[in-house]
């Protein structure tokens, strides 16, 4: 018997997912440099999005959360340095003391300087993981990393899991996006922002996605009805989700590289983990 493929899926968080604005999940394939999208689906609660990841047997998935804090943070907080031990940790504290926690950390720090970096985020170009506010990705991590430990999610570099059939990784769609049509914003929560021009730049950044204008080496193939509904949704989260999935099908294609595997650098830092491609 044939084994069965994983599932290939491109994740667009939310820590606060809700009917209005939920998790956008894309599934898809990659066959050598074709990245295949299947179908978009939603999810408009935590545990309903935990739920299904537990309950689908095999997934490779690029999810836009952070998935680990900054080393520099940890220390000083007095937190635990082993990544598991430091997740159990931070799952057991509520919003406001996290907040309170890292507000303090900030307080402490020169203007310009207030917040800890991770070792991934210059290079990707991503805001820092101990932010809780525009975006707050700290909650992101909060909400997101302790369910896909419950689904039985290995990630690599940070939590191995024998014989793991569901492979979670960090993706950021910004990091390819701006690859492709640089910093133009091409997506907008607030209606009065969802203009001709981020329409456009939508359309070009599809376009460039199609033909494999890009260093992953990889074109994305749409149907006539997938593009018109990633260029209509100008909230942005199923391109953002498109964007996370092809990420995740450049790591499937990387899976057998030195040290973590999923072409992530060998010298990550096992407490702060990387995002995929950066």
């Amino acid at each position: 018997m044939t084994p069965q493929l994983p599932v290939l899926l491109g994740c667009d968080f939310s820590s606060a997912p809700s009917a209005r604005k939920p998790i956008v999940v894309a599934l898809g394939a990659v066959r050598g440099a074709r990245v295949t999208l299947s179908k978009l689906q939603t999810f408009a609660t935590l545990d309903g999005w935990g739920q299904w990841l537990h309950d689908t047997p095999a997934w490779i998935g690029g999810f836009d959360l952070p998935f680990g804090l900054p080393r520099e943070l940890v220390e000083q907080l007095g937190w635990p340095l082993e990544w598991q031990a430091c997740m159990a940790h931070y799952a057991g504290l509520d919003r406001a003391q996290i907040r309170d926690a890292f507000a303090a950390f900030c307080d402490a720090r020169p203007v310009g300087g207030k917040f800890a970096h991770r070792r991934t985020d210059l290079p990707a170009g991503s805001s820092p993981s101990m932010k809780w506010v525009n975006p707050p990705v700290a909650f992101m991590l909060h909400a997101g990393v302790p369910r896909l430990l419950a689904a039985g999610a290995a990630l690599p570099g940070l939590h191995a899991v024998p014989a793991a059939t569901r492979i979670a990784l960090e993706a950021y769609p910004g990091l390819l996006a701006r690859e492709l049509i640089g910093r133009r914003s091409y997506k907008s929560d607030d209606v009065a922002r969802q203009d001709t021009e981020r329409w456009v730049a939508r359309a070009d950044l599809l376009s460039a996605l199609e033909r494999g204008a890009t260093r992953l080496d990889l074109r994305l193939s749409l149907t006539h009805a997938q593009r018109d509904q990633l260029l209509a949704d100008a909230r942005g989260d199923a391109l953002d989700a498109v964007l996370c999935l092809v990420q995740a099908a450049w790591a499937s294609r990387h899976a057998d590289t030195a040290g973590p595997g999923f072409g992530l650098p060998a010298d990550l830092d096992p407490l702060e983990g990387w995002i995929v491609s950066a």
